[in-house]
């Protein structure tokens, strides 16, 4: 069968790859976690290197705004550090734009992220909803949100593919259709086949990461199980490593 294995994949000569999963407003873990990789890479001084983060910054945690901060921040410093997209920043930003009391942000953690910019919304009437909504455009800085609209949904390095949800089978990489990257689950997840690369993805929260043949999942529910996963590649040698927030009671 054609394709790339798991097993067979290697990431780009010199260049040292770590992803990281979804975020979901998780300021502590994300910093334990650019800390955990600065202090790898400052012990086995590789050749190169890159951050990759699998999108979903925002929602259900409670510093989205720290988040993209820390993330506008981190890219200024150092391009090496590499944003994707995921859903729920599309439905941020589609939310500022237009406020959909049934969209994605309202039914899905778009309250936190709100209350992170100093804004309670509450979705019970459209006049309560008309002030929160003008209190968060007005309270989200113009720089987040070019941030937000400039990510990219995908990456590749050596034999692996990277985006927030997962690809649509048989469809060239380079033809993926934005929507399917931040949003397919079971035609990409119940595929059995290979893929041209691994694909690395998140979107779909698991109890532990899924290490598959064509895929590999890092979405370990961070706003159910206090865990926050990265798959760490380095030429041949792939590991997982993660953070955890300190006694927190998840489903881990």
């Amino acid at each position: 069968m054609n394709g790339m294995h798991y097993l067979d994949a290697r990431g780009p000569e010199g260049i040292r790859i770590y992803a990281i999963g979804d975020i979901h407003g998780h300021l502590d873990l994300l910093t334990t976690m650019h800390a955990r990789i600065a202090n790898e890479i400052a012990r086995d001084l590789p050749a190169d290197w890159r951050i990759i983060h699998l999108g979903d910054l925002v929602d259900r945690g409670p510093d989205s705004k720290g988040v993209i901060d820390f993330l506008i921040a981190a890219t200024a410093h150092d391009n090496r550090n590499i944003v994707l997209t995921g859903n729920h920043d599309v439905g941020f930003l589609d939310f500022l734009a237009f406020p959909d009391p049934e969209g994605l942000f309202a039914h899905n953690g778009g309250a936190e992220t709100a209350r992170s910019y100093g804004v309670e919304l509450s979705f019970s009437d459209r006049d309560s909803l008309h002030d929160g909504h003008a209190a968060l455009v007005r309270a989200v800085p113009q720089s987040h949100i070019r941030f937000l609209r400039s990510l990219p949904y995908s990456a590749s390095f050596g034999d692996f593919f990277f985006c927030h949800a997962g690809i649509k089978p048989g469809i060239p990489l380079d033809w993926q259709d934005p929507n399917d990257l931040i949003w397919i689950r079971s035609e990409f997840l119940d595929y059995p086949g290979l893929h041209p690369k691994v694909v690395v993805h998140g979107h779909t929260p698991q109890a532990e990461p899924e290490v598959m043949a064509n895929r590999v999942n890092i979405d370990t529910g961070v706003f159910y199980s206090g865990a926050l996963t990265a798959l760490v590649i380095d030429g041949a040698d792939k590991r997982l490593i993660s953070v955890e927030a300190p006694g927190f009671s998840g489903w881990r």
